[in-house]
């Protein structure tokens, strides 16, 4: 899946990926993948997200993240997630091949402060996991051969649990209108778009 990825979704799953180890967060989640996301404020997800930037996003989460009984661990397992045809297995392997072996399943290495080492992967949570794959999903029900950071975000918002959603219905952001506003921006593949 990684090698459909165009340069903006490679560069949010990264700035996913230090967004998670810089907030000293054990797993990439779906909050990650927006921090990541609103890093480049030029960025469709970005553009499209009006009245959302990556400070007031990271704030939002610290304060989810501070409330009692704060992060919320919505654990999906295999067997749920095969229930609705999402093949775990596939997508491990391919993160695999991008990341290296054993990418999901490592505990991050924490240093004698506690801190996540640099250097390390840092798994991805299940709902990170499956907002990449519904990505893939959107692009595909788009006829598009690539996927971006605006498919990235539509996996978001049709994942519709994770942190990253309820920061973007607290800043008054209509999901609705997100989505059209990308699907718009995305065009058809006859538009340039791959």
């Amino acid at each position: 899946m990684f090698e459909r990825f165009t340069d903006d979704a490679r560069r949010v799953v990264t700035a996913a990926q230090v967004e998670a180890r810089r907030l000293n967060h054990p797993r990439i989640g779906t909050e990650h993948l927006l921090l990541g996301m609103l890093q480049d404020p030029e960025s469709l997800a970005a553009r499209v997200l009006t009245g959302l930037d990556h400070r007031g996003a990271e704030t939002r989460l610290r304060d989810i993240l501070n409330q009692p009984g704060g992060r919320r661990g919505h654990e999906l397992d295999a067997e749920l997630l095969s229930t609705i045809g999402i093949d775990l297995d596939a997508i491990r392997e391919k993160v695999e091949e991008a990341f290296g072996p054993g990418a999901l399943d490592r505990e991050p290495v924490r240093d004698h402060k506690g801190h996540l080492r640099s250097g390390r992967h840092i798994p991805f949570g299940p709902r990170a996991k499956k907002t990449l794959e519904l990505s893939l999903r959107e692009a595909i029900a788009l006829k598009h051969k690539s996927i971006s950071d605006g498919h990235v975000l539509l996996g978001v918002i049709r994942e519709g649990g994770g942190l990253a959603m309820q920061i973007v219905v607290e800043a008054g952001i209509s999901p609705e209108r997100v989505r059209e506003a990308l699907v718009r921006e995305l065009g058809s593949p006859a538009s340039g778009r791959r």
